[in-house]
């Protein structure tokens, strides 16, 4: 497992610490983000929630965040929109008076890349799943920036098993689209206590797999969420991390 580099289960520092925080949450369904949403509820965190996934799993799922978060509000309006998401980043950046920590879920599904048949459709995907994220991104830590906070932001792209070269091209350039705008907003921002940081799919060089450990559950990056959020996570900042099919497994 990915996460026994930090330890599988996070040290009571970092849970006592992260109490009361102020944790944004986007793109939480019943496949993405469910283990990661409770994790910081059971923190007793203050959490802004975003879904579009108003499935009875996701209804529930919310109704036990609220149990156990000090505080939450929900939103389900769309972001694909450029200004959707600027305008619901403003208004999540504001909710506590602030954010501490933000992370947003994106994810691309097997069925949105079968009908792909240009280099153009592959980059219009992509820019269709991460544009969102950006916008986001650059909201919460100009936020950040503004009241002088310390923060984290945590932008997560997962996809299925890889099937085939055309699954695996996608990924290539999900990847390194994705690489890019991490290593610039990290970049803008290094001088300011604030880090930005992604996991994105792993991609394989001639059918060979890469170097290094790599996340393969929810709960593996829920625990470098919270590894990330914490002061222990202060020096990590314009990293890609790995994750492999953990969009099929669900949680």
């Amino acid at each position: 497992m990915y996460m026994g580099r930090i330890g599988t289960s996070v040290e009571n520092d970092i849970l006592q610490e992260l109490q009361g925080a102020r944790v944004l949450i986007t793109g939480l369904t019943a496949a993405s983000g469910v283990d990661l949403a409770r994790t910081f509820a059971d923190l007793k965190t203050r959490l802004v929630v975003h879904t579009n996934d108003l499935s009875p799993e996701v209804t529930a799922l919310v109704a036990l965040l609220s149990q156990s978060a000090s505080e939450i509000k929900l939103y389900t309006d769309p972001l694909a929109a450029a200004d959707a998401a600027v305008l619901f980043a403003q208004t999540a950046a504001q909710a506590y008076g602030g954010l501490d920590a933000v992370i947003n879920f994106a994810s691309i599904a097997s069925d949105e890349m079968s009908h792909l048949a240009s280099e153009r459709d592959v980059e219009d995907l992509v820019n269709k799943k991460l544009a969102p994220l950006a916008h986001l991104t650059r909201v919460t830590v100009n936020r950040m920036r503004v009241v002088r906070s310390e923060g984290m932001v945590l932008n997560v792209l997962t996809m299925p098993h890889l099937e085939n070269g055309r699954q695996q091209a996608i990924a290539t350039v999900a990847r390194a689209t994705l690489a890019a705008m991490t290593s610039a907003e990290a970049r803008a921002c290094a001088d300011q206590a604030i880090r930005i940081n992604a996991v994105g799919p792993r991609v394989f060089d001639g059918g060979t797999s890469p170097p290094g450990a790599c996340m393969t559950s929810e709960p593996d990056i829920a625990a470098l969420a919270l590894y990330l959020a914490s002061r222990r996570g202060k020096t990590l900042s314009g990293h890609m991390f790995d994750a492999g099919g953990v969009a099929a497994r669900g949680c």
